[in-house]
């Protein structure tokens, strides 16, 4: 469109439209995106919020619905999927092949094995919703952390192709080959969006996807530190008060 610079905004959710931890999301601010975006789809006077999560699939749809994506893709559990909210299509990445199906739940049965129910410190959990990618999370997060060295020595020593790496709380064990990146790079070649139209907004390292397919990148003021400096702008208000913020910018092109 003429009258905007941007087409599309590119959002993670944790940390930016909602909490990194286990507390509520904000209805009210939320409800303020939503009705950002329907007067972007009817206006035209701003680009659309769409989503980019390592969340699984239900809760990323669930989430797009609410702030109302409608025509853009949702990119789900770190590039598996997309879903398309105007067609409800279900599109997993089509280099995901059986074997790499199989390799998930092997390892999903050794996790459970070695860090279930009778792991002395307590069961490490699998995030539930997943189908080819696993989240592991402990309240005990410097004990979580701890086991991530181990996790990829043992993937590596069995063959299974995953990328290791953490967030705040947890760990994340995505295949090698897919990411939030192919993920994005999905959603242009779908959409023929150019990265000179898209602007984006994180608050991890593993955002720096988004800050790499996007023309314009922020963060929310609760980001991690390493990830500000590659930001255009950092808001000085944490999660979906800091999305706002950001939006605004972008309205006011």
């Amino acid at each position: 469109m003429p009258n905007r610079r941007f087409d599309a905004v590119i959002c993670d959710i944790d940390g930016c439209l909602g909490p990194e931890t286990h507390g509520p999301l904000e209805a009210p601010r939320l409800a303020e995106v939503s009705a950002y975006n329907e007067r972007a789809h009817a206006d035209g006077d701003r680009p659309v919020v769409t989503l980019c999560t390592g969340r699984p699939l239900p809760y990323a749809e669930a989430m797009a619905r609410l702030i109302g994506t409608k025509t853009l893709p949702v990119v789900c559990e770190m590039g598996v999927w997309l879903w398309h909210s105007d067609t409800n299509v279900f599109d997993r990445d089509p280099n995901i092949t059986a074997e790499h199906v199989l390799a998930v739940h092997a390892a999903q049965a050794w996790l459970e094995k070695e860090f279930g129910a009778g792991n002395p410190r307590g069961p490490v959990s699998q995030q539930p919703g997943k189908a080819c990618s696993i989240s592991l999370y402990h309240p005990d997060t410097d004990y979580l952390k701890s086991l991530e060295p181990g996790l990829r020595d043992e993937f590596a020593a069995r063959g299974w192709p995953f990328r290791v790496s953490s967030t705040w709380h947890w760990i994340n064990c995505d295949l090698a080959h897919v990411s939030k990146a192919t993920g994005i790079e999905r959603m242009m070649a779908h959409t023929g969006l150019t990265k000179d139209r898209l602007a984006g907004i994180g608050d991890t390292m593993g955002d720096l996807a988004i800050r790499e397919h996007v023309a314009f990148f922020a963060c929310p003021a609760n980001a991690d530190d390493r990830l500000k400096p590659h930001a255009d702008y950092v808001s000085p208000h944490e999660d979906v008060a800091g999305v706002l913020d950001i939006l605004e910018r972008f309205r006011a092109e």
